[in-house]
Protein backbone atom coordinates (compact mmCIF):
# COMPACT_ATOMS: atom_id res chain seq x y z
CA UNK A 1 0.00 0.00 0.00
CA UNK A 2 2.78 2.56 0.70
CA UNK A 3 4.51 1.91 -2.64
CA UNK A 4 1.31 2.17 -4.49
CA UNK A 5 0.77 5.71 -2.62
CA UNK A 6 4.30 6.58 -3.39
CA UNK A 7 4.07 6.20 -7.04
CA UNK A 8 0.23 7.23 -7.01
CA UNK A 9 2.37 10.72 -5.42
CA UNK A 10 4.33 11.43 -8.31
CA UNK A 11 3.60 9.78 -11.24
CA UNK A 12 1.61 12.00 -13.66
CA UNK A 13 1.39 9.34 -16.35
CA UNK A 14 1.55 9.50 -20.12
CA UNK A 15 0.79 12.43 -21.81
CA UNK A 16 -2.64 12.32 -24.53
CA UNK A 17 -1.62 12.79 -27.76
CA UNK A 18 -1.69 16.55 -28.75
CA UNK A 19 -3.66 17.49 -32.01
CA UNK A 20 -6.40 18.59 -30.03
CA UNK A 21 -8.40 22.20 -31.36
CA UNK A 22 -8.58 25.57 -29.38
CA UNK A 23 -12.53 24.54 -27.52
CA UNK A 24 -11.91 27.99 -25.40
CA UNK A 25 -10.58 30.95 -27.38
CA UNK A 26 -8.64 32.16 -30.22
CA UNK A 27 -5.44 32.85 -28.86
CA UNK A 28 -3.39 36.11 -29.92
CA UNK A 29 -0.43 35.28 -28.28
CA UNK A 30 2.55 32.95 -30.07
CA UNK A 31 0.94 29.13 -29.37
CA UNK A 32 4.67 28.08 -28.50
CA UNK A 33 4.15 30.28 -24.80
CA UNK A 34 1.68 28.22 -23.10
CA UNK A 35 1.69 28.13 -18.83
CA UNK A 36 0.21 25.45 -16.89
CA UNK A 37 -1.70 26.76 -14.01
CA UNK A 38 -2.62 23.75 -11.26
CA UNK A 39 -5.48 25.25 -9.05
CA UNK A 40 -5.80 23.25 -6.05
CA UNK A 41 -8.97 24.40 -3.94
CA UNK A 42 -11.07 23.21 -1.10
CA UNK A 43 -14.03 21.96 -3.37
CA UNK A 44 -12.11 20.96 -6.61
CA UNK A 45 -8.78 20.36 -8.50
CA UNK A 46 -8.40 22.27 -11.79
CA UNK A 47 -5.59 22.32 -13.91
CA UNK A 48 -5.49 24.83 -17.07
CA UNK A 49 -3.36 26.04 -19.83
CA UNK A 50 -3.21 29.74 -20.68
CA UNK A 51 -1.47 31.96 -22.65
CA UNK A 52 -0.39 35.47 -21.45
CA UNK A 53 -3.75 37.06 -23.09
CA UNK A 54 -5.35 35.08 -20.24
CA UNK A 55 -7.13 33.01 -22.82
CA UNK A 56 -8.12 29.28 -22.06
CA UNK A 57 -6.46 26.80 -24.18
CA UNK A 58 -7.31 23.50 -22.00
CA UNK A 59 -9.28 23.21 -18.57
CA UNK A 60 -9.86 20.11 -16.35
CA UNK A 61 -11.54 19.89 -13.07
CA UNK A 62 -12.28 17.15 -10.22
CA UNK A 63 -13.97 17.87 -7.59
CA UNK A 64 -12.22 16.72 -4.58
CA UNK A 65 -13.56 15.43 -1.20
CA UNK A 66 -13.82 16.99 2.25
CA UNK A 67 -14.10 14.71 5.35
CA UNK A 68 -16.14 15.55 8.40
CA UNK A 69 -15.91 13.43 11.03
CA UNK A 70 -17.00 15.03 14.17
CA UNK A 71 -18.74 18.87 14.30
CA UNK A 72 -16.39 21.77 13.08
CA UNK A 73 -13.96 19.85 11.90
CA UNK A 74 -12.89 19.35 8.30
CA UNK A 75 -10.18 17.39 6.65
CA UNK A 76 -8.62 16.19 3.19
CA UNK A 77 -6.94 12.96 2.23
CA UNK A 78 -3.25 14.57 0.87
CA UNK A 79 -2.71 11.27 -1.32
CA UNK A 80 -6.38 11.93 -2.50
CA UNK A 81 -5.21 15.57 -3.59
CA UNK A 82 -1.79 14.57 -5.01
CA UNK A 83 -3.83 12.25 -7.17
CA UNK A 84 -6.46 14.76 -8.40
CA UNK A 85 -3.55 17.23 -9.40
CA UNK A 86 -2.19 13.90 -11.28
CA UNK A 87 -5.58 12.46 -13.27
CA UNK A 88 -6.14 16.80 -14.23
CA UNK A 89 -2.52 16.83 -15.53
CA UNK A 90 -3.30 13.52 -17.60
CA UNK A 91 -6.57 14.97 -19.23
CA UNK A 92 -4.60 18.28 -20.39
CA UNK A 93 -4.16 17.87 -23.79
CA UNK A 94 -1.28 20.30 -25.59
CA UNK A 95 -1.96 22.03 -28.77
CA UNK A 96 0.73 20.61 -31.58
CA UNK A 97 2.53 23.42 -32.18
CA UNK A 98 2.68 24.64 -28.04
CA UNK A 99 5.28 24.34 -25.90
CA UNK A 100 4.50 24.32 -22.11
CA UNK A 101 7.30 26.48 -20.70
CA UNK A 102 6.36 26.89 -17.15
CA UNK A 103 4.03 25.66 -14.23
CA UNK A 104 2.54 27.86 -11.70
CA UNK A 105 1.03 26.41 -9.00
CA UNK A 106 -2.08 28.48 -6.64
CA UNK A 107 -3.60 26.63 -3.70
CA UNK A 108 -5.73 26.40 -0.82
CA UNK A 109 -4.27 28.45 1.90
CA UNK A 110 -3.60 27.24 5.76
CA UNK A 111 -4.82 23.95 5.17
CA UNK A 112 -1.68 21.77 7.02
CA UNK A 113 -0.05 18.47 5.70
CA UNK A 114 2.64 16.66 7.83
CA UNK A 115 5.12 13.99 6.22
CA UNK A 116 7.32 11.63 7.18
CA UNK A 117 11.39 12.82 5.74
CA UNK A 118 11.85 8.90 5.69
CA UNK A 119 8.94 7.75 3.88
CA UNK A 120 7.31 10.62 2.00
CA UNK A 121 4.23 9.51 2.94
CA UNK A 122 1.71 11.68 4.88
CA UNK A 123 1.41 11.10 8.49
CA UNK A 124 -1.94 12.13 8.71
CA UNK A 125 -5.03 13.51 7.30
CA UNK A 126 -4.42 17.60 6.55
CA UNK A 127 -6.46 19.84 8.71
CA UNK A 128 -8.12 22.20 6.19
CA UNK A 129 -8.63 25.78 6.93
CA UNK A 130 -11.85 25.98 7.94
CA UNK A 131 -11.61 23.17 10.61
CA UNK A 132 -11.87 24.41 13.89
CA UNK A 133 -11.05 21.49 15.69
CA UNK A 134 -7.94 23.73 17.74
CA UNK A 135 -10.34 26.26 19.94
CA UNK A 136 -8.91 24.65 23.24
CA UNK A 137 -5.47 25.09 21.56
CA UNK A 138 -5.95 28.42 20.88
CA UNK A 139 -6.98 29.02 24.15
CA UNK A 140 -3.63 28.01 25.64
CA UNK A 141 -1.63 29.82 23.25
CA UNK A 142 -3.93 32.52 24.22
CA UNK A 143 -3.36 32.29 27.48
CA UNK A 144 0.55 31.43 27.24
CA UNK A 145 1.63 35.17 25.09
CA UNK A 146 2.66 37.39 27.63
CA UNK A 147 0.40 39.66 26.89
CA UNK A 148 -2.25 37.42 27.75
CA UNK A 149 -3.73 38.79 24.14
CA UNK A 150 -4.91 36.91 20.85
CA UNK A 151 -2.86 39.40 19.06
CA UNK A 152 0.28 39.27 20.67
CA UNK A 153 2.14 38.18 17.57
CA UNK A 154 0.30 40.73 15.18
CA UNK A 155 2.97 42.97 14.88
CA UNK A 156 5.27 40.52 13.83
CA UNK A 157 3.45 38.23 11.33
CA UNK A 158 0.01 40.35 11.03
CA UNK A 159 -2.08 37.50 12.33
CA UNK A 160 -3.63 36.72 15.52
CA UNK A 161 -4.19 33.53 17.04
CA UNK A 162 -6.83 31.80 15.80
CA UNK A 163 -8.38 28.25 14.50
CA UNK A 164 -7.32 29.44 10.77
CA UNK A 165 -4.00 29.46 10.94
CA UNK A 166 -1.17 26.86 9.85
CA UNK A 167 0.91 27.21 13.10
CA UNK A 168 -2.23 26.68 15.74
CA UNK A 169 -3.15 23.37 13.23
CA UNK A 170 0.27 22.09 13.46
CA UNK A 171 0.56 22.70 16.97
CA UNK A 172 -3.22 20.66 17.60
CA UNK A 173 -1.62 17.75 15.41
CA UNK A 174 1.92 18.00 17.52
CA UNK A 175 -0.54 16.85 20.50
CA UNK A 176 -3.02 14.43 19.40
CA UNK A 177 -1.73 12.82 16.61
CA UNK A 178 0.52 9.78 17.91
CA UNK A 179 2.33 9.22 14.34
CA UNK A 180 2.87 13.25 14.02
CA UNK A 181 4.06 12.96 17.88
CA UNK A 182 6.52 10.09 17.03
CA UNK A 183 7.88 11.55 13.79
CA UNK A 184 8.09 15.12 15.60
CA UNK A 185 10.13 13.78 18.47
CA UNK A 186 12.50 11.59 15.98
CA UNK A 187 13.55 14.65 13.58
CA UNK A 188 11.11 13.36 11.28
CA UNK A 189 8.32 16.11 11.06
CA UNK A 190 8.19 17.71 7.07
CA UNK A 191 5.02 20.37 7.41
CA UNK A 192 4.06 22.60 4.44
CA UNK A 193 0.78 24.01 3.23
CA UNK A 194 -0.51 22.63 0.16
CA UNK A 195 1.56 24.17 -2.47
CA UNK A 196 4.58 22.53 -0.24
CA UNK A 197 2.97 19.13 -0.55
CA UNK A 198 2.54 19.18 -4.72
CA UNK A 199 5.91 20.68 -5.19
CA UNK A 200 7.63 18.43 -2.78
CA UNK A 201 5.75 15.15 -4.81
CA UNK A 202 6.19 17.25 -8.30
CA UNK A 203 9.76 17.10 -8.17
CA UNK A 204 10.17 13.79 -6.58
CA UNK A 205 8.78 12.84 -3.68
CA UNK A 206 11.08 11.00 -1.25
CA UNK A 207 13.38 10.69 -3.60
CA UNK A 208 15.00 14.32 -4.00
CA UNK A 209 11.47 16.46 -3.93
CA UNK A 210 12.02 20.20 -2.78
CA UNK A 211 10.81 21.36 0.42
CA UNK A 212 9.76 25.10 -0.40
CA UNK A 213 6.96 27.77 -0.10
CA UNK A 214 6.78 31.18 -1.23
CA UNK A 215 5.87 34.36 0.58
CA UNK A 216 1.86 34.60 0.48
CA UNK A 217 1.40 30.86 1.50
CA UNK A 218 3.91 31.48 4.29
CA UNK A 219 2.45 34.51 5.68
CA UNK A 220 -0.47 32.47 6.15
CA UNK A 221 1.38 30.11 8.84
CA UNK A 222 1.65 32.64 11.63
CA UNK A 223 5.29 31.91 11.80
CA UNK A 224 6.79 34.28 8.79
CA UNK A 225 8.04 37.59 9.97
CA UNK A 226 6.61 40.19 7.40
CA UNK A 227 9.69 42.43 7.26
CA UNK A 228 12.19 39.81 6.82
CA UNK A 229 10.14 37.36 4.81
CA UNK A 230 11.63 34.29 7.12
CA UNK A 231 10.32 32.03 9.60
CA UNK A 232 10.31 34.17 13.11
CA UNK A 233 12.95 32.43 15.65
CA UNK A 234 10.32 33.96 18.85
CA UNK A 235 7.33 32.34 16.77
CA UNK A 236 8.81 29.09 16.36
CA UNK A 237 10.15 28.83 19.90
CA UNK A 238 6.65 29.78 21.26
CA UNK A 239 5.25 26.86 19.64
CA UNK A 240 7.90 24.71 19.99
CA UNK A 241 8.52 24.29 16.51
CA UNK A 242 12.47 23.96 16.78
CA UNK A 243 12.57 20.05 15.21
CA UNK A 244 9.65 20.68 12.75
CA UNK A 245 11.42 20.84 9.01
CA UNK A 246 9.94 24.26 7.84
CA UNK A 247 10.00 24.40 3.83
CA UNK A 248 12.20 27.24 2.43
CA UNK A 249 10.99 30.49 1.59
CA UNK A 250 10.61 31.71 -1.85
CA UNK A 251 9.57 35.05 -3.95
CA UNK A 252 6.19 33.75 -5.44
CA UNK A 253 7.60 34.29 -8.90
CA UNK A 254 10.98 32.08 -8.57
CA UNK A 255 11.89 28.47 -9.93
CA UNK A 256 11.01 26.45 -7.24
CA UNK A 257 12.14 22.71 -8.68
CA UNK A 258 11.80 21.30 -11.85
CA UNK A 259 8.60 18.11 -12.35
CA UNK A 260 10.62 14.65 -12.34
CA UNK A 261 8.25 12.67 -14.32
CA UNK A 262 5.62 12.33 -16.37
CA UNK A 263 3.98 14.67 -19.60
CA UNK A 264 5.52 17.63 -17.90
CA UNK A 265 8.52 16.40 -16.76
CA UNK A 266 11.52 18.96 -16.72
CA UNK A 267 8.91 21.68 -17.18
CA UNK A 268 9.95 24.15 -14.34
CA UNK A 269 7.45 25.11 -11.22
CA UNK A 270 8.51 29.38 -11.38
CA UNK A 271 4.81 30.66 -10.01
CA UNK A 272 3.26 29.62 -6.37
CA UNK A 273 0.78 31.95 -4.74
CA UNK A 274 -1.96 31.20 -2.08
CA UNK A 275 -5.45 30.96 -3.91
CA UNK A 276 -6.68 34.80 -2.54
CA UNK A 277 -3.38 36.28 -3.62
CA UNK A 278 -3.34 34.45 -7.24
CA UNK A 279 -6.77 36.20 -7.95
CA UNK A 280 -5.51 39.55 -6.71
CA UNK A 281 -2.65 39.16 -9.26
CA UNK A 282 -5.02 37.77 -12.05
CA UNK A 283 -7.45 40.41 -11.63
CA UNK A 284 -4.36 42.86 -12.27
CA UNK A 285 -4.79 44.32 -8.60
CA UNK A 286 -1.09 45.90 -8.80
CA UNK A 287 -1.49 49.42 -7.43
CA UNK A 288 -2.08 50.15 -4.01
CA UNK A 289 -5.70 50.63 -3.43
CA UNK A 290 -6.71 48.13 -5.75
CA UNK A 291 -9.46 45.69 -4.31
CA UNK A 292 -10.92 42.40 -5.23
CA UNK A 293 -13.23 39.90 -3.77
CA UNK A 294 -13.14 36.09 -3.91
CA UNK A 295 -16.24 34.01 -3.55
CA UNK A 296 -14.95 30.37 -3.38
CA UNK A 297 -15.96 27.98 -0.69
CA UNK A 298 -14.64 31.15 1.86
CA UNK A 299 -15.28 34.28 0.56
CA UNK A 300 -11.74 36.31 0.53
CA UNK A 301 -11.15 40.73 0.17
CA UNK A 302 -7.65 41.61 -0.70
CA UNK A 303 -7.07 45.25 -0.30
CA UNK A 304 -3.38 46.42 -2.26
CA UNK A 305 -1.30 48.53 0.12
CA UNK A 306 1.57 48.14 -2.06
CA UNK A 307 4.89 47.78 -0.57
CA UNK A 308 4.01 48.50 3.03
CA UNK A 309 2.56 45.99 5.57
CA UNK A 310 0.03 47.99 7.16
CA UNK A 311 -1.01 46.63 10.65
CA UNK A 312 -4.73 48.06 11.23
CA UNK A 313 -6.13 48.30 14.87
CA UNK A 314 -6.59 45.28 16.54
CA UNK A 315 -10.68 45.69 16.24
CA UNK A 316 -11.28 46.21 13.12
CA UNK A 317 -10.59 42.80 12.42
CA UNK A 318 -8.26 42.96 9.33
CA UNK A 319 -5.57 40.65 8.59
CA UNK A 320 -2.22 41.70 7.42
CA UNK A 321 -0.70 39.58 4.58
CA UNK A 322 2.18 39.52 1.50
CA UNK A 323 0.33 39.83 -1.56
CA UNK A 324 2.82 38.73 -3.78
CA UNK A 325 6.68 38.83 -4.77
CA UNK A 326 7.42 39.34 -8.62
CA UNK A 327 11.15 38.67 -9.90
CA UNK A 328 13.40 41.94 -9.22
CA UNK A 329 11.09 43.46 -6.70
CA UNK A 330 10.33 44.03 -2.81
CA UNK A 331 7.23 41.83 -1.79
CA UNK A 332 3.82 43.96 -1.87
CA UNK A 333 1.22 43.57 0.96
CA UNK A 334 -2.48 43.92 1.75
CA UNK A 335 -5.21 43.76 4.10
CA UNK A 336 -7.81 40.83 4.22
CA UNK A 337 -10.83 40.45 5.13
CA UNK A 338 -11.83 36.75 5.29
CA UNK A 339 -15.27 34.85 5.10
CA UNK A 340 -14.78 31.41 6.31
CA UNK A 341 -18.66 30.06 4.30
CA UNK A 342 -19.35 31.10 0.84
CA UNK A 343 -19.61 28.96 -1.90
CA UNK A 344 -19.95 26.03 0.87
CA UNK A 345 -23.40 27.27 2.51
CA UNK A 346 -24.77 26.24 -1.24
CA UNK A 347 -22.72 23.06 -1.14
CA UNK A 348 -24.29 22.55 2.56
CA UNK A 349 -27.94 23.01 0.98
CA UNK A 350 -26.96 20.35 -1.92
CA UNK A 351 -25.65 17.55 0.25
CA UNK A 352 -26.92 17.90 4.09
CA UNK A 353 -30.62 19.37 3.06
CA UNK A 354 -30.86 18.20 -0.47
CA UNK A 355 -32.73 21.76 -1.46
CA UNK A 356 -31.34 21.91 -4.26
CA UNK A 357 -29.52 19.39 -7.08
CA UNK A 358 -26.68 21.44 -8.23
CA UNK A 359 -24.97 24.92 -7.65
CA UNK A 360 -27.18 26.63 -10.18
CA UNK A 361 -30.10 25.95 -8.14
CA UNK A 362 -29.55 27.90 -5.73
CA UNK A 363 -30.08 31.44 -7.78
CA UNK A 364 -32.88 29.48 -9.37
CA UNK A 365 -34.65 29.13 -5.96
CA UNK A 366 -33.82 32.71 -4.66
CA UNK A 367 -34.89 34.28 -7.97
CA UNK A 368 -38.70 33.52 -7.70
CA UNK A 369 -39.06 35.12 -4.43
CA UNK A 370 -38.30 39.21 -4.41
CA UNK A 371 -36.79 38.73 -0.54
CA UNK A 372 -36.29 36.77 1.67
CA UNK A 373 -39.29 37.06 3.93
CA UNK A 374 -37.48 38.54 7.05
CA UNK A 375 -35.31 35.61 6.69
CA UNK A 376 -31.14 35.44 8.06
CA UNK A 377 -28.73 33.05 7.67
CA UNK A 378 -25.75 32.99 9.42
CA UNK A 379 -23.48 30.62 7.85
CA UNK A 380 -21.06 30.31 11.04
CA UNK A 381 -20.20 26.87 10.66
CA UNK A 382 -16.44 27.33 11.74
CA UNK A 383 -16.99 30.50 13.87
CA UNK A 384 -17.01 34.21 12.42
CA UNK A 385 -14.34 34.98 10.90
CA UNK A 386 -13.92 38.90 10.01
CA UNK A 387 -14.57 41.26 11.88
CA UNK A 388 -15.63 39.59 14.42
CA UNK A 389 -12.60 36.44 15.56
CA UNK A 390 -15.47 34.64 17.45
CA UNK A 391 -14.81 30.98 17.26
CA UNK A 392 -17.90 30.21 19.71
CA UNK A 393 -20.60 30.88 16.59
CA UNK A 394 -22.36 29.06 15.00
CA UNK A 395 -24.76 28.83 12.08
CA UNK A 396 -28.31 30.12 12.77
CA UNK A 397 -31.30 31.12 10.55
CA UNK A 398 -33.33 33.31 12.37
CA UNK A 399 -37.01 34.94 10.94
CA UNK A 400 -38.75 32.04 10.44
CA UNK A 401 -42.36 31.77 10.04
CA UNK A 402 -44.97 29.41 8.52
CA UNK A 403 -44.64 31.69 5.44
CA UNK A 404 -40.80 30.83 4.78
CA UNK A 405 -39.84 28.24 2.18
CA UNK A 406 -36.83 27.13 0.16
CA UNK A 407 -36.94 29.76 -2.02
CA UNK A 408 -36.70 32.47 1.11
CA UNK A 409 -33.55 29.62 2.27
CA UNK A 410 -31.51 29.95 -0.94
CA UNK A 411 -31.88 33.71 -0.95
CA UNK A 412 -30.85 34.26 2.42
CA UNK A 413 -27.84 31.96 2.00
CA UNK A 414 -26.95 34.57 -0.84
CA UNK A 415 -27.51 38.03 1.49
CA UNK A 416 -25.39 36.00 3.78
CA UNK A 417 -21.97 36.24 1.77
CA UNK A 418 -23.23 39.91 0.77
CA UNK A 419 -23.84 41.07 4.44
CA UNK A 420 -20.36 39.64 5.39
CA UNK A 421 -18.87 41.15 3.01
CA UNK A 422 -20.48 44.62 3.43
CA UNK A 423 -18.63 44.31 7.42
CA UNK A 424 -15.53 43.81 6.00
CA UNK A 425 -16.14 47.15 3.33
CA UNK A 426 -16.86 49.27 6.36
CA UNK A 427 -13.64 47.84 7.57
CA UNK A 428 -11.35 48.52 5.29
CA UNK A 429 -12.89 52.16 4.28
CA UNK A 430 -12.18 52.91 7.88
CA UNK A 431 -8.64 52.10 7.33
CA UNK A 432 -8.02 54.09 4.00
CA UNK A 433 -8.70 57.81 3.54
CA UNK A 434 -10.73 56.98 0.32
CA UNK A 435 -13.91 54.85 0.56
CA UNK A 436 -14.38 52.29 -1.49
CA UNK A 437 -15.54 53.19 -5.18
CA UNK A 438 -15.90 49.77 -6.67
CA UNK A 439 -15.45 46.31 -5.62
CA UNK A 440 -13.91 43.54 -8.32
CA UNK A 441 -14.92 40.20 -7.94
CA UNK A 442 -14.42 36.88 -9.13
CA UNK A 443 -14.85 32.75 -7.88
CA UNK A 444 -18.06 30.67 -8.16
CA UNK A 445 -20.69 32.60 -6.90
CA UNK A 446 -19.97 35.56 -9.20
CA UNK A 447 -21.69 33.38 -11.78
CA UNK A 448 -24.92 33.69 -10.20
CA UNK A 449 -26.59 37.79 -11.50
CA UNK A 450 -28.65 37.75 -8.99
CA UNK A 451 -25.80 37.13 -5.83
CA UNK A 452 -24.13 39.97 -7.81
CA UNK A 453 -26.79 42.29 -8.20
CA UNK A 454 -27.58 41.71 -4.11
CA UNK A 455 -24.05 42.48 -3.52
CA UNK A 456 -24.27 45.36 -5.48
CA UNK A 457 -27.68 46.63 -3.58
CA UNK A 458 -25.85 45.99 0.32
CA UNK A 459 -22.98 47.83 -0.64
CA UNK A 460 -24.17 50.55 -2.39
CA UNK A 461 -21.33 50.65 -5.09
CA UNK A 462 -20.56 49.25 -8.18
CA UNK A 463 -19.66 45.38 -8.63
CA UNK A 464 -17.78 44.51 -11.60
CA UNK A 465 -16.81 41.12 -13.01
CA UNK A 466 -15.19 39.82 -15.23
CA UNK A 467 -15.91 37.77 -18.48
CA UNK A 468 -12.80 35.54 -17.99
CA UNK A 469 -13.78 33.51 -14.65
CA UNK A 470 -10.18 31.89 -13.87
CA UNK A 471 -8.76 34.57 -12.17
CA UNK A 472 -7.00 32.86 -9.36
CA UNK A 473 -5.44 29.81 -11.76
CA UNK A 474 -4.71 33.20 -14.44
CA UNK A 475 -2.43 34.61 -11.18
CA UNK A 476 -0.21 31.76 -10.88
CA UNK A 477 0.17 31.72 -14.66
CA UNK A 478 1.67 35.29 -14.49
CA UNK A 479 4.04 34.17 -11.93
CA UNK A 480 5.14 31.24 -13.58
CA UNK A 481 5.24 33.10 -16.88
CA UNK A 482 7.49 36.19 -15.56
CA UNK A 483 9.59 33.71 -13.07
CA UNK A 484 10.63 32.41 -16.03
CA UNK A 485 11.02 35.25 -18.60
CA UNK A 486 8.68 33.73 -21.05
CA UNK A 487 5.70 36.58 -20.73
CA UNK A 488 6.56 40.11 -20.02
CA UNK A 489 5.37 42.77 -17.74
CA UNK A 490 3.95 44.81 -20.55
CA UNK A 491 1.33 41.85 -22.35
CA UNK A 492 0.47 40.97 -19.60
CA UNK A 493 -0.58 44.23 -17.24
CA UNK A 494 -0.82 46.83 -20.03
CA UNK A 495 -4.21 47.16 -21.77
CA UNK A 496 -7.89 46.05 -21.47
CA UNK A 497 -7.67 43.56 -23.84
CA UNK A 498 -8.31 41.03 -21.42
CA UNK A 499 -12.27 40.41 -21.96
CA UNK A 500 -15.36 41.94 -21.03
CA UNK A 501 -16.68 43.45 -17.46
CA UNK A 502 -20.04 43.66 -16.48
CA UNK A 503 -21.05 45.63 -13.97
CA UNK A 504 -23.66 45.75 -11.44
CA UNK A 505 -25.30 48.96 -10.07
CA UNK A 506 -27.57 49.07 -7.07
CA UNK A 507 -31.21 49.65 -7.36
CA UNK A 508 -32.16 49.94 -3.80
CA UNK A 509 -32.65 52.79 -1.58
CA UNK A 510 -29.79 53.36 1.82
CA UNK A 511 -32.89 53.75 3.80
CA UNK A 512 -33.88 50.13 2.90
CA UNK A 513 -30.16 49.01 3.30
CA UNK A 514 -29.28 50.21 6.76
CA UNK A 515 -32.41 49.23 7.96
CA UNK A 516 -31.62 45.36 6.67
CA UNK A 517 -27.84 45.57 7.71
CA UNK A 518 -29.10 46.57 11.40
CA UNK A 519 -31.76 43.29 11.28
CA UNK A 520 -28.36 41.55 10.30
CA UNK A 521 -26.18 42.27 12.70
CA UNK A 522 -29.07 41.04 15.13
CA UNK A 523 -28.98 37.81 14.29
CA UNK A 524 -25.11 37.40 13.78
CA UNK A 525 -25.27 38.15 17.69
CA UNK A 526 -27.56 35.44 18.10
CA UNK A 527 -24.52 33.32 16.52
CA UNK A 528 -22.25 33.88 19.34
CA UNK A 529 -21.76 31.68 22.35
CA UNK A 530 -23.04 28.44 20.56
CA UNK A 531 -20.24 27.05 20.54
Amino acid sequence: MRQFASRLLTNFGPRKQSGARNLFAKSTMPASKLVLSIDQGTSSTRVILFDAKANVRNIHQIEVEQINRHPGWCQMDPVAIMSSVNACANAITVPEDATVVAVGITNQRETTVVWDKKSGLPLADAVVWLDNRTRETVAKLVGKTPSNNKNHFQRICGLPIATYFSAVKLRWLIDNEPAVQEAHADGRLMFGTVDSWLIYNLTGGVDGGIHVTDVTNASRTMLMNLSTLQWDKEIIEFFGFENVHLPEIKKSSDVFGIIKSGPFAGVPISGCLGDQQAALLGQRCIHPGDLKNTYGTGCFMLFNTGSEAVIPPSEFGLLTTVAYQLPDEPPKYALEGSIAIAGAAVRWLRDNLGIIQNAAEVGELASRVDDTGGVYFVTAFSGMYAPYWRDDARGCIVGLTQYTNKSHICRATLESVCWQTKEIVEMINKSSSTPLKRLKVDGGLTASDLCMQLQADILGIPVERPSMAETTAFGAAIAAGLGVGAWSRQELFEGDDFGDVKVFESVIEMEERNGRFQLWKKAVEKSFGSA
